[in-house]
């Protein structure tokens, strides 16, 4: 299996989120963006901007998954997201939204 150190892990998921259309916001993860008033946006400036404040690591489904935070729009966001592998091209999964 694939192996992804964090700074791997981070170039492979910004490069996934750079097509917005290549990410996945779980059910789970909008109703925490409703309840906690996080935007998209603010997801995909985490996705693409963010750091790793949860070490990446090999889930029991077989993906990448690890937690990013970032600072935007005046909020510190963080984000559990993970990379799932298809053979169409890697998604990027939102699994849940954090403030």
């Amino acid at each position: 299996p694939l192996t992804l150190s964090d700074p791997a892990f981070l170039r492979r998921l910004r490069a996934i989120a750079d097509d917005s259309g290549r990410v996945i916001i779980t059910k789970h993860a909008k109703q925490r963006m409703r309840e906690r008033g996080v935007s998209q946006r603010q997801i995909m400036d985490c996705l693409r901007r963010g750091r790793i404040v949860e070490s990446a690591h090999l889930t029991i489904h077989g993906d990448w998954k690890a937690t990013l935070e970032h600072q935007s729009a005046g909020d510190k966001v963080r984000v559990v997201a993970a990379i799932e592998r298809r053979e169409e091209g890697d998604l990027a999964v939102v699994v849940t939204v954090m403030e």
